[in-house]
């Protein structure tokens, strides 16, 4: 497997683009409608927020996906999440998807809609449709275009998150590209997240959807910045059999090569999005190993990437290990603490905090050294089996306060 430049436009058969709508009135330096568009049909898988309230661009894309053969076109905003609007909402993904067949002769149901913003106002339908005319003839295959559509659907992204990487299956190369968004409001369950996946794989909807929903559980699903999970999250791959492996339809060699691609894919977007949490000075990176399950490692990982206080500690470079093991205390699951060590680890060095359930007596200059990183592993070794998990996150901040007190402005 190797990376590759383009982005989404790095499978065979995608183009992209973006442009300035108005969207928000105060953002004025940056586009803020994004195109995916595919020159043949695609299979598609998507997974969504476990919200009660979802947004209308969820609604709609769940209906496509579970109705529609085939897709083509992904249409994103950034600066309003057309989420909390009622009827209006699910016309309003209507008539972009009747703008974008008027001028691309697709159906209406092969076309997704997405958005990410505020919640509540209106969506300016007029501005999109605009928008969409003056994409859809400009549509690209480049890198630039790709890296353009990554940049126009950012919110309070500090930049662009894409990743692409080509295998080989079945004797063809294959590649998978994706670009997502993501810094605040984000937490287990996905998070106000958007993630587009394209691919030129020859892969049945059902393979695909299975490797979607299971790559997501340890990928997507491992991140937290602040707790909160939206109304929009989406992650949406699209495949067009245009790379001419043979098809995956079992759960065979082929799809294990695809899944692992598809795996480095999402976890790289995913760990970007904790990177670039809102305010963030430290990526924090938790590593729960040898637990008795994979749903005690991942509910045990989660736990700590969850925990406030964890976060406010690692922005203060404060050795505070206790409130690592409360954390793991309350995740939900059984553990013998008398098993438990637990290290902290950068590039400037690794220190055991707890050995055996009991924090040790440790140099509080070297753990300062140790924590004072842009990338700090907690790793907690439950000593009760063989199975492991990884959740990103990253501190909490007086930055964070600030953005989402002026986040409306």
């Amino acid at each position: 497997m190797n990376h590759v430049e383009g982005g989404v436009c790095a499978p065979l058969g995608f183009k992209a683009g973006s442009t300035w709508v108005g969207i928000k009135a105060s953002n004025k330096e940056k586009d803020d409608l994004a195109m995916i568009f595919c020159e043949e049909p695609c299979v598609c898988a998507g997974t969504f927020t476990t919200n009660v309230v979802k947004a209308a661009p969820v609604k709609w894309d769940r209906k496509v996906i579970d109705e529609s053969d085939d897709v083509r076109a992904i249409v994103i905003n950034s600066g309003i999440a057309n989420a909390a609007t009622g009827e209006r909402g699910m016309k309003n993904c209507a008539e972009i998807a009747k703008g974008l067949s008027a001028v691309s002769g697709l159906r209406e149901d092969e076309i997704l809609c997405a958005s990410t913003g505020v919640i509540g106002p209106t969506l300016p339908v007029a501005k999109i449709l605009e928008g969409i005319e003056k994409i859809y003839p400009a549509l690209d295959r480049s890198a630039e275009k790709a890296n353009n559509a990554a940049v126009a659907i950012m919110t309070t992204d500090t930049h662009p998150k894409e990743v692409s990487v080509k295998v080989n299956i079945s004797g063809k190369d294959v590649t998978i590209g994706g670009m997502c968004k993501g810094s605040g409001m984000i937490h287990i369950n996905m998070s106000t997240m958007l993630s587009f996946i394209t691919t030129d794989a020859d892969i049945s909807k059902e393979m695909l959807t299975k490797a979607l929903t299971n790559v997501v559980k340890d990928t997507y699903n491992m991140v937290s910045v602040d707790g909160d999970t939206s109304t929009n999250d989406t992650v949406i791959i699209m495949a067009n059999k245009m790379a001419n492996n043979e098809k995956i339809t079992t759960e065979n060699e082929d799809y294990n090569k695809f899944y692992e691609a598809l795996y480095v894919v999402c976890s790289e977007l995913a760990k970007n999005i904790a990177k670039d949490g809102e305010g963030a000075t430290t990526l924090i990176e938790t590593r729960v190993l040898n637990a008795a399950s994979k749903d005690m490692a991942r509910k045990l990982a989660k736990s700590v990437i969850s925990s406030s206080l964890t976060k406010a500690a690692i922005f203060g470079k404060d050795a505070n290990c206790g409130r690592i093991l409360c954390a793991l205390g309350y995740a939900g699951v059984d553990f013998d603490i008398e098993k438990v060590n637990v290290y902290y680890e950068s590039k400037n060095g690794r220190i055991m905090m707890v050995e055996k359930g009991v924090v040790l007596e440790f140099d509080e200059d070297y753990a300062y050294k140790v924590l004072d990183s842009d990338e700090v592993a907690i790793i907690c070794d439950m000593n009760a089996g063989k199975e492991d998990a990884i959740a990103w996150g990253c501190d909490l901040t007086y930055e964070y306060v600030k953005i989402n007190a002026d986040y409306r402005s």
